[in-house]
């Protein structure tokens, strides 16, 4: 369509007039309007606005395609809050659930229990949602729970690997293989958008390559993603890298690197060379991109710091092993000496006192806000003593924040064509500040003031390259004909207050928001629309 042809068109539903648009594929802005009719958009246009019910002038505000939270851990919160509200008013209008291997789905009904007290301290309880036996009820049931958002689900090999052969810490038979194999197959033809994993959860950590390779054979024909937790993003790093690399040459299937980062004083200062990797299995034909979001600390269970024979074959037994003495004193000097290839030893890397307790299953004040570190001064304890302690008490129930970073390294990555954007926020009482900070941060910080990328080119990292990345071909740019999802924002004034002590902070900034053609913020208010979908692949 030619943008300065003159206008024949009928009513639209909503025209924004009066527009810096940047269409999400990294092209400088213009000034322009467009029209929304149907859900879809219906024209971009530099002419005068033709008629409309709704005209919106955004006063030069930048209009872009919605941002696709491309790592989000929302997957039992939409049922508490449809409305997704600290995703809202960030402008996103897209996540991808099911990360790290641990989806809600398929569990069968004498597993949800334990399957849910897996899953509580990354993605929420499955208790008020109930259990899932496919992914097609599960979508079904989000569709029903009527969201604000569009949320897509990625196939769990976790979830997969649990529901064949529980928390057994081995390498799958070949009769168990083929059961995965067939469940994955199952989720794929649900809908699901690719196939996740996370290698430093239980009880995916216990799978060799060759289990990755064999599902990947499986995923390779529908040329969806595999993404991943690797193995290692600390001691281990390169070494994880390369098995990841592997698996995506072996198989031909498109990679995804999760919450790409460089964990520990030993890989601190590395960035270029972690992203040589990408960009050698590229040029060697390996479609592999990468995720992040811009913060030196990440957040996870406190559970994932013990080695992998200390998860046993299911919570009951994880909290035998952390009452016996001589369990303590192995799983001590596997942290300290690195005793096992591979594992992720996050107190190993990064050290006690950068791991921060945010969130308690009791919500005890004395304990959340402290690092392990202090709560082991505290009681006159150990370090490992004081966090095996409270993972008893707690009955696993624990989150952390941990300080892994350095912020040259996260500026580096960010800087890389083939890194988008994700939140990998965790719901709680006492989140990590990326929850509710990730977009308007970028916007702000890595944008406006540290001028790392343009912001045309930050906007494609938050739409089109995740849109591209999960196959959502009608989404991440502003194209006549592709969905309404928009965002209007002023990024003079975008900002967010969220941080580790106060993480509960709305961003300012972020004026409109529009799922398939509905309002879900207008004005900066939430106006109780959902018109959110699920998206199938």
């Amino acid at each position: 369509m030619n943008p300065f042809a003159e206008d024949s068109r009928t009513v639209s539903d909503i025209v924004f007039t009066d527009a810096r648009i940047i269409d999400g594929t990294g092209a400088p802005s213009f000034r322009g309007r467009v029209s929304v009719k149907n859900g879809k958009i219906e024209e971009v246009s530099r002419n005068e606005a033709p008629d409309a019910d709704e005209v919106v002038d955004v006063g030069g505000a930048v209009l872009a395609p919605g941002f696709i939270e491309a790592h989000s851990h929302s997957d039992f919160e939409v049922f508490e809050d449809p409305f997704l509200t600290p995703k809202l008013h960030q402008g996103i209008t897209t996540e991808i659930l099911g990360q790290d291997g641990l989806g809600p789905a398929p569990v069968s009904p004498g597993h949800v229990d334990e399957w849910s007290a897996r899953m509580q301290t990354l993605s929420g309880s499955a208790e008020s949602a109930g259990v899932f036996e496919s992914m097609s009820t599960y979508l079904d049931a989000v569709d029903d729970a009527r969201p604000a958002l569009n949320l897509g689900i990625l196939a769990g090999h976790g979830t997969i690997r649990f529901e064949v052969m529980g928390m057994a810490g081995r390498t799958a038979t070949t009769e168990e293989l083929d059961q995965m194999k067939e469940l994955l197959q199952e989720s794929l033809d649900d809908g699901c958008l690719g196939l996740s994993t996370g290698l430093i959860y239980h009880p995916q950590i216990h799978s060799d390559t060759e289990e990755l390779l064999a599902l990947c054979d499986v995923l390779s024909p529908t040329n969806r993603p595999f993404v991943a937790h690797i193995r290692s993003e600390g001691h281990w790093l390169f070494e994880a890298m390369y098995e990841f690399i592997s698996v995506g040459y072996e198989t031909d299937v498109p990679l995804h690197l999760s919450h790409f980062k460089l964990s520990g004083r030993k890989q601190h200062g590395k960035a270029n060379l972690a992203l040589s990797f990408l960009e050698i299995a590229r040029e060697m034909g390996v479609d592999i991109t990468a995720d992040q979001y811009p913060y030196v600390a990440g957040s996870t269970s406190l559970s994932a710091v013990l080695p992998p024979w200390a998860h046993g074959d299911g919570a009951e037994e994880t909290l035998r092993l952390l009452r016996e003495p001589a369990s303590r004193e192995r799983m001590a000097a596997d942290i300290r000496d690195f005793r096992i290839p591979f594992w992720e030893n996050d107190a190993g890397t990064v050290g006690w006192e950068n791991i921060l307790i945010c969130d308690v299953g009791s919500g005890r004040s004395d304990i959340e806000g402290m690092t392990i570190s202090e709560i082991a001064e505290k009681r006159d304890a150990t370090p490992l003593d004081a966090c095996l302690d409270l993972l008893v008490e707690e009955e696993l129930n624990v989150r952390i924040i941990i300080f892994l970073g350095r912020e040259d390294d996260v500026e580096t990555i960010f800087q890389s064509p083939l890194v988008c954007v994700g939140s990998d926020g965790l719901v709680s009482e006492n989140p990590h500040p990326r929850l509710y900070g990730t977009y308007p941060k970028i916007i702000d910080e890595f944008v406006r003031e540290k001028n790392l990328v343009s912001l045309e080119e930050a906007v494609r990292k938050m739409t089109s390259l995740p849109a591209r990345i999960y196959g959502l071909q009608s989404k991440g740019i502003i194209r006549e004909g592709l969905d309404a999802d928009l965002v209007s924002f002023r990024p003079e004034w975008t900002s967010t207050e969220s941080s580790y002590n106060n993480a509960k902070q709305l961003p300012t900034g972020i004026d409109h928001v529009i799922v398939n053609g509905e309002f879900i913020l207008k004005d900066g208010q939430e106006t109780g629309n959902k018109p959110g979908k699920t998206l199938r692949a």
